[in-house]
């Protein structure tokens, strides 16, 4: 019995890091996921002086590719977790203090950021917790820019598995609630495998 509750703490600090655990998981999962990161990051339409979204941005990893991919970017990292948030902000604390990076917690269906403010959103492996996939849809909507774009990067399996349950969401809910929203360019992009994971990710781009 105690081996399966440990496995379900374990489970719940890769959903929201907590403590001093949750700070070694979320450097952790710096490592594991640069791969997965680095390709997401080219899969962004990013126009001169945007504004980037990243929705779960755990340690804070990807925001710092962001700002040396595109130096003259705003980017804003969101993420449940205060344990993650402290280590974003450590991670970026030079670009904290020049203004180029803000990090926030908050919850994707209650985005704390105004309408129609940001360029690109993206995020990596974090569709798997979105209890309300047409909820987190709206808001990145509300928060979209007329034209801006959004990447939401995913795993639908590993080695010869294929993950049933995410690959459902992303064909029965996801694309359908964007496609009603009027979304253009609606599609998904295979990625490049990671420790035998598949990596996939929906892209699509919000009307003029």
């Amino acid at each position: 019995m105690l081996p399966q509750v440990f496995k379900q703490w374990i489970d719940s600090q890769y959903e929201r890091p907590r403590g001093i655990v949750g700070t070694y998981i979320g450097e952790k999962m710096v490592r594991q996921h640069r791969i997965e990161v680095a390709w997401t990051l080219n899969q962004l339409s990013v126009r001169p002086s945007s504004t980037i979204l990243e929705l779960g941005c755990g340690a804070g990893d990807a925001l710092a590719s962001s700002l040396r991919k595109w130096p003259d970017v705003q980017v804003i990292g969101l993420d449940r977790s205060p344990t993650m948030v402290a280590s974003a902000k450590k991670r970026n604390n030079r670009a904290l203090q020049a203004k180029r990076v803000n990090v926030l917690q908050g919850e994707f269906q209650s985005i704390p950021l105004p309408n129609a403010s940001v360029g690109c959103i993206f995020s990596v492996h974090t569709l798997y917790f979105w209890q309300d996939i047409g909820l987190v849809l709206a808001e990145i909507d509300r928060v979209l820019k007329p034209g801006g774009t959004f990447v939401i990067t995913y795993c639908d399996g590993k080695g010869d598995i294929h993950w049933d349950g995410i690959e459902t969401s992303v064909h029965d809910q996801f694309i359908p609630s964007v496609q009603k929203m009027g979304y253009h360019d609606v599609s998904i992009e295979r990625g490049p495998d990671s420790r035998d994971y598949h990596t996939a990710a929906i892209t699509g781009r919000k009307p003029d």
